[in-house]
């Protein structure tokens, strides 16, 4: 009997599942999301799955999860009632924050409310000073004094939170060993366990953040399981992380923060792993689905990382630079910009007359128009139904009934009459807002960040990314777009790339000329130490188990850092140097400058990664998925003004594998690619699809 590897994907509007056996065979199933529970659609997909493809449910050995079960929860402000208990004097750090506004010059705009309310977040006298000494020792009853204050006020799960813990966490301890004594059911979450880095806002915040979504994330990841087992499925289970990396699911329920951005990194790492077997090192990652579109760089065959990111602010509308609307986690992410433009983004008119897009969206129900499920607000997609790209009966393969003259009327009465404009171009001017939304995405993970769009190659995938990303390529001067096969599955294939990763990071806050060599491999050495023993722990044999260096640097005086790889090796002061040399590099890379011999480095953070390899590759090169091609044929489409409607030939993907000259339309079970007039399309020895500009 066949085993097979699974990845499931939960988006806004659809859930996504892939099945993956060792011979490249690929069975995939597209539902639609069930947002009062989202087990509940990922339980029913495996069903129908089960049925049309007569896998048996004991053939799946490996579950890999992304989900936006976390964010969600801070998004919706419905996570745990947290008590936060913390230092005196430092009562308010989460209202103070870090004085950073979203948007500019608007003096109506105010902070998101604290997660924790003012009366439960309580002191207690303590205090360590930055060199980890203790200036003032901890009461242990002024510990229970608080403890008990909490309990008696119902808290679900307690933050812990003291100045300077990193440095020393002996009265973190202290309030944890109470809290085993006098609430041994609370959840207790101190932030050593979580962040044990400098800076008091972005702690406390990420510790908060654990607390508020352990219980939400513990009672979803025991839902699934109790869903999956019911259909007879008893795989282990692993979550995506932020990071791009796996972690076993009672892991992500003990360590919530780690998933906040679980959804949207499977994707990166799937661009990436195709992307380095095609031989293309940098490559901009460009995922549309129904509510968002999101963009991340990788550069030298790597995607980016973040160090700070925020959740529940909102969709970034803007530039990148602008932050400070959500609750800021310091945990490692993939380095992602999002916009609020998505297929099921609804078209509106604002009060000085523009066509606007999004970000407010029909999400899965009601839905698009053309879905007629009750949407009557004109979408994204339905615009793309006017314009005739998208098929004006069925997408996902006859699943999903699609009526386009829904379309036309809620585009004509919503857009179209009030702009006294045709209704194609209407149409034509929506897509080009959505357009124009996406860019600032791209823009925000390449020009704001010193790299020139024009030196990558753009990765589409997602349900609508095929659609746009000619378009977006042309309007940012790059010449070649990467199309993956399954692109609208492909965030849940990309999870089947992933490798196991645990991330680890202590500060230390030390001049790098004046460094002690021993002492800093010392630190890295007792990181490395924890990293083996959790992944031997998970199973992996001594040659499987890899440990990667990395470090955050700044000059001196400086209040933001920029991650550096540490080169492999032990470090002596030659290796100091090259840390030095590398942080000025990537400095002027970023920022436009680098500063003089003069201005010392300091070292602030050190970071290891612990990765635990598989024994095969995680995918095959050679891939088959299973046919769904639609029959050849063709529409008429409109290409905007320069050539009007068209007749435009409807394609299966392996009708390209001589090459084609646009126009046409790729046509597939879970996305459509649109290849507009003067561009070329083919396939490439791997399926994946490429256009040429």
């Amino acid at each position: 009997m066949l085993r097979y590897r699974a990845g499931i994907d939960i988006g806004g509007t659809f859930t996504d599942i892939v099945l993956l056996d060792p011979g490249g065979g690929v069975i995939s199933k597209k539902v639609m999301s069930s947002a009062e529970d989202y087990a509940l659609a990922i339980a029913r997909g495996l069903e129908a799955l089960f049925s049309e493809s007569g896998v048996a449910p004991d053939a799946i050995v490996e579950i890999m999860h992304g989900t936006t079960v976390a964010s969600n929860a801070v998004l919706e402000r419905n996570g745990a009632r947290v008590g936060l208990i913390t230092s005196r004097g430092f009562r308010d750090v989460l209202e103070l924050r870090d004085l950073r506004m979203p948007r500019l010059y608007d003096l109506t705009w105010e902070k998101p409310p604290a997660l924790v309310e003012r009366y439960l977040r309580v002191t207690v006298d303590e205090r360590v000073n930055a060199a980890g000494e203790v200036v003032h020792p901890l009461d242990p009853e002024d510990a229970r004094r608080a403890l008990r204050r909490l309990r008696d006020d119902g808290v679900e799960a307690l933050a812990v939170c003291l100045i300077n813990s990193y440095a020393n966490p002996r009265h973190e301890r202290l309030v944890a060993e109470a809290a085993e004594e006098l609430a041994p059911a609370l959840p207790c979450c101190t932030s050593f366990d979580v962040l044990p880095e400098i800076k008091e806002y972005e702690r406390t915040s990420t510790t908060v953040v654990n607390a508020y979504v352990l219980p939400i994330v513990g009672r979803y990841l025991f839902s699934l399981r109790d869903r999956i087992d019911a259909r007879g499925v008893d795989a282990p289970v692993l979550i995506m992380q932020s990071n791009g990396g796996l972690t076993p699911a009672a892991q992500a329920a003990s360590r919530p923060v780690d998933i906040i951005e679980s959804g949207p990194a499977a994707g990166v790492v799937g661009a990436r792993a195709v992307a380095r077997r095609s031989g293309v090192q940098d490559v901009i990652s460009f995922d549309m689905g129904g509510t968002t579109a999101k963009a991340s760089l990788i550069e030298n065959g790597e995607y980016t990382r973040t160090r700070a990111y925020s959740v529940g602010g909102g969709i970034i509308t803007g530039s990148r630079l602008l932050s400070g609307g959500g609750y800021l986690l310091g945990v490692p992410a993939i380095d992602l910009a999002e916009v609020g433009a998505g297929g099921g983004s609804i078209l509106w008119i604002d009060s000085g007359g523009s066509l606007q897009a999004g970000p407010k969206s029909a999400g899965a129900f009601p839905g698009p128009a053309c879905y007629g499920l009750g949407g009557e607000a004109p979408t994204v997609t339905d615009a793309n139904v006017v314009l005739g790209y998208l098929n004006p009966f069925f997408l996902c393969g006859g699943e999903l009934k699609i009526d386009a003259g829904r379309s036309r009327r809620a585009l004509e009465s919503k857009v179209a009459e009030p702009l006294g404009l045709e209704i194609e171009h209407a149409a034509w001017a929506a897509r080009q807002v959505a357009i124009a939304n996406m860019i600032r995405a791209i823009r925000a993970v390449s020009s704001e960040r010193g790299r020139d769009p024009r030196s990558y190659e753009l990765f589409a995938f997602g349900g609508n990314g095929a659609l746009f990303a000619a378009g977006m390529a042309a309007e940012l001067g790059m010449t070649r777009v990467i199309v993956p096969p399954a692109a609208g599955l492909f965030s849940a294939f990309g999870l089947l790339y992933a490798d196991i990763e645990h991330h680890y990071s202590r500060t230390v806050r030390r001049l790098l000329r004046d460094s002690d060599p021993e002492e800093v491999e010392a630190l890295y050495r007792e990181l490395e130490v924890l990293a083996d023993a959790q992944l031997a722990s998970a199973g992996f044999d001594a040659d499987r188990r890899r440990c990667e260096r990395s470090a955050m640097l700044h000059y001196k005086g400086q209040i933001y850092e920029l991650e550096v790889r540490v080169a492999a090796g032990r470090i002596d002061r030659g290796a100091l140097e090259r840390l030095a040399e590398d942080f000025g590099r990537e400095h002027a890379r970023t920022y436009g400058h680098r500063a003089g011999d003069d201005e010392p480095v300091e070292l602030v953070t050190v970071q290891v990664l612990g990765r635990g390899l598989s024994e095969e590759p995680r995918v095959p090169d050679s891939l088959s998925l299973s046919a769904r091609d639609p029959e050849r044929g063709s529409r008429r489409a409109y290409h905007g003004r320069g050539y009007g409607w068209m007749d435009t030939p409807v394609l299966p993907r392996s009708a390209l594998a001589g090459g084609v000259d646009g126009p046409c339309i790729v046509e597939e079970y879970d996305s459509t690619c649109l290849v507009p007039p003067g561009v070329r399309a083919e396939l490439d020895p791997a399926g994946n699809l490429l256009l040429s500009l």
